[in-house]
């Protein structure tokens, strides 16, 4: 089912990238961006995270991001060491997370990104590098961010509507410096 505004998000728990063990309570009390991608490989999942780490430093210190792939760890590892992230990257071999968020697949989303985006995966893949080599997660998953408060509540649910489809940059941003609304 999927998450919507007002929802409380429950514990993640899962391996990553250097093979500790994550676990999402323990950044309660800072603000989050909760970014579930494709398989390790994507070409557009990568220059979203190459983004993200490029921009991290704006988002200032009580925000962090949760990246996660529908991947197992050594696919995962193969891809996405080289991004140096400062925040967690994470493989949901078992796709638990993916189907508790209701993160959706799509024949008709993968084709229309392929389509639509067709320069920005050229540019991911060409200029950036991240060509896929491996296909270890599915290649139908559609991406989607979570805009996470202080309290674990869901501010914002984006699900995308192709594989490039992503909360913009600089909504992430606005949302890492703003201050809960008390009701």
């Amino acid at each position: 089912m999927k998450k919507v505004k007002g929802d409380q998000v429950s514990n993640i728990q899962l391996t990553a990238l250097d093979g500790s063990r994550f676990d999402l309570d323990n950044i309660r009390g800072k603000r989050c961006l909760i970014a579930f991608f494709r398989f390790a490989g994507c070409p557009f999942c990568n220059l979203r995270v190459h983004d993200l780490v490029e921009q991290y430093h704006a988002f200032g210190s009580n925000f962090t991001i949760v990246a996660i792939f529908d991947s197992t760890l050594k696919d995962l590892q193969r891809h996405a060491l080289k991004h140096n992230a400062s925040f967690p990257i994470l493989a949901d071999e078992t796709k638990s997370y993916y189907q508790e968020y209701g993160i959706e697949r799509s024949l008709l989303g993968t084709l229309k990104g392929a389509i639509l985006r067709f320069p920005t995966v050229l540019y991911a893949m060409f200029v950036k590098g991240y060509i896929p080599t491996s296909f270890g997660g599915n290649i139908m998953t559609m991406p989607a961010d979570f805009l996470v408060n202080e309290e674990g509540v869901i501010e914002v649910a984006h699900y995308g509507k192709d594989e490039g489809d992503h909360i913009p940059i600089e909504i992430v941003r606005q949302f890492s410096h703003s201050k809960i609304e008390n009701a």
